[in-house]
């Protein structure tokens, strides 16, 4: 049972978006809400997390992150998408 409460006020669109989510997996928002915020604080959490290497790993891990990345076309088209939340039709 849960005995920790968290009050929140949002738009009225936010409240209508939660629960358009919702309401195809058979929850409420009171069940998605603390779910999606849960997921969402343990990948913040998660890119927090402190990691050492040695100098050479260091090296090639940096080298590795200032590679020029090569065209992706797949992703460009994913990234042209406008969303439906942009959109006005969701």
């Amino acid at each position: 049972m849960r005995d920790a409460s968290i009050d929140l006020r949002v738009l009225p669109e936010q409240r209508d978006l939660f629960d358009h989510a919702a309401n195809p997996m058979g929850k409420n928002r009171t069940d998605l809400v603390p779910e999606v915020a849960r997921e969402r604080a343990k990948a913040r959490v998660a890119d927090q997390v402190f990691f050492s290497v040695n100098e050479n790993r260091l090296w090639l891990f940096t080298e590795l992150l200032d590679a020029p990345q090569g065209a992706n076309r797949g992703l460009e088209r994913l990234m042209a998408v406008k969303p439906l939340w942009d959109t006005g039709k969701g």
